[in-house]
C-alpha cells in the first residue's frame, strides 16, 4: 500500500510561482552567487559540531570531574544538538547545503550522531509534509495521538489541557525519537512501500537503526557513566536533560511556523484534491517569525524564514533573508498571502493560542460561525 497523492489545483494563479522562481533565480544569477552553502555556512557548521562534541569530550576524557561542570556540558550539548539539526543536518538532508552530493550525503548522516535516523527524517519531512503541509491525513507533522494540532483530528477531551502539557512533550521529543519513534515511523513507511523511494529495504533499514542507536547511547550515555567518577543517575540526569533542551528548541522553532491563528489547514475532498496550486498551498500554511533578528536566525538555520524555505528548499537557508524580501513583495503583487510575526515571541503567543482553542473547542466553534 502506497500513500496516495495530494491533487493540487494547476489552475489555481499558476503565474505566481512561474513569476516568482524567476526572480529569485535572477537574483543569483545577477549576484553571481551559488544557490548552496557560502563559507559562513561552513564555519558556522564546524561551531556546531564542536558545541555538541568539545563537551562529550571533556567528560569522556576525564577533564570534567564535578556534577556541576558535567551539567554544565550537558546544557551545553542541548542547544548543540539542536543547532546540528536545524543549522547543519536539515540542509543537508534537503541537497542544499552543497552541490555535491557526497558533501549532502555525509552532513545529512550527522543526524545519526545524535540519535536519529536520516532516512525516516527524509520521508517524513521533505517527502511528507514539505509536499503536503498542514493537509490532514498526509503530513504527519500535525498527526500527533497526544495532541490536536488540526481542527480535522478528531477532538479528546485530554486535549482540552494541552495548552499546559504541551511545552513538556516538546522537551521530550527527542528522548522519544530515540526509544521509540525510529522504529514505529520504519514500520509505517515499510508498509506504506515509502522505504523503496530512498533505496532502502526494511531490513537494511532497521540493521541501520538499531547499530546507530547502539553506539550514540554507547558513547554518549554508557561511557560517561564508566568514565565519570559520578553516580550512574547523576550522568544519567544530564544526558536526559540535554535531550529535553534540544527537543523543547526544536519543537518551539518548527511548530509556530505552520501550527498559527492565521495559517490554514486543510482536508482532501472525495477526490483526492485541495483548493491551491502547490506553491499558494504553502503561503497558506506557513509563516515566518522574528525576520530581523540576526543572531536568532543565525543559530536556528534561517528557519524563521519558513515561507522561503518551504518554497525553495533545495536552497540553503543562508540566503532566505534576501530572498524573502523578493517573495513578499511577489505575494503582494499576486494577493497571495504572506503571514508573518514580528517576534519569535508573538509567534509562540499565536501557536499556544491556537493549541488551545483547538483544545478546549473553540476553533471549532469560529469555524461554524465563519461557514
Amino acid at each position: 500500500m502506497s500513500v496516495p497523492v495530494v491533487k493540487f489545483n494547476k489552475l489555481d494563479r499558476p503565474e505566481f510561482f512561474r513569476v516568482l522562481h524567476g526572480r529569485v533565480n535572477k537574483y543569483f544569477q545577477d549576484k553571481d552567487l551559488s544557490k548552496h552553502a557560502n563559507s559562513s555556512m561552513v564555519v558556522k557548521t564546524v561551531f556546531m559540531l564542536c558545541l555538541y562534541a568539545i563537551p562529550l569530550v571533556l567528560m569522556i576524557t576525564g577533564v570534567v570531574t564535578t556534577f556541576w561542570f558535567m551539567m554544565l556540558m550537558w546544557f551545553i550539548m542541548g542547544f548543540g544538538m539542536s543547532g546540528i539539526g536545524l543549522s547543519v543536518m536539515h540542509d543537508a538532508n534537503h541537497g542544499s547545503y552543497s552541490s555535491n552530493v557526497y558533501v549532502n550525503r555525509g552532513l545529512g548522516y550527522v543526524l545519526n550522531l545524535i540519535g536519529g535516523y536520516h532516512i525516516n527524517w527524509k520521508i517524513q519531512h521533505n517527502v511528507l509534509h514539505h509536499s503536503f503541509t498542514n493537509v490532514h491525513g498526509f503530513d504527519e507533522d500535525i498527526e500527533k495521538g497526544v495532541m490536536r494540532f488540526s481542527p480535522d483530528q478528531e477532538r479528546k477531551p485530554i486535549f482540552r489541557y494541552q495548552v499546559y502539557y504541551a511545552p513538556i512533550l516538546y522537551g521530550l521529543l527527542t528522548i522519544f525519537w530515540l526509544v521509540a519513534k525510529d522504529f514505529i515511523q520504519l514500520f509505517r513507511y515499510n508498509k506504506k512501500e515509502l522505504l523503496e523511494g530512498q533505496n532502502q529495504t526494511f531490513r537494511e533499514a532497521l540493521t541501520y537503526i538499531i547499530i546507530n542507536k547502539t553506539w550514540y547511547i554507547a558513547i554518549t550515555l554508557i561511557l560517561p557513566i564508566l568514565v565519570l567518577d559520578l553516580p550512574w543517575w547523576q550522568v544519567l540526569l544530564g544526558f536526559l536533560m540535554m535531550q529535553f533542551i534540544s527537543g523543547l528548541i526544536l519543537a518551539l522553532i518548527f511548530q509556530p511556523a505552520h501550527v498559527l491563528e492565521e495559517t490554514n489547514f486543510f482536508k482532501p475532498d472525495e477526490n483526492g484534491s485541495v483548493e491551491n496550486n502547490w506553491a499558494i498551498h504553502q503561503m497558506h500554511t506557513t509563516a515566518n517569525f522574528a525576520n530581523d533578528s540576526v543572531v536568532f536566525s543565525w543559530f536556528i538555520g534561517g528557519l524563521n524564514h519558513q515561507i522561503e524555505h518551504h518554497l525553495f528548499p533545495n536552497i540553503c537557508h543562508v540566503h532566505y533573508k534576501e530572498l524573502s524580501h523578493i517573495v513578499k513583495a511577489t505575494a503582494e503583487e499576486y494577493e497571495v498571502p504572506y503571514y508573518q510575526h514580528k517576534t519569535f515571541f508573538g509567534a509562540l503567543k499565536s501557536h499556544f493560542t491556537l493549541l488551545n482553542k483547538l483544545g478546549t473547542g473553540k476553533y471549532d466553534l469560529e469555524l461554524a460561525k465563519a461557514s
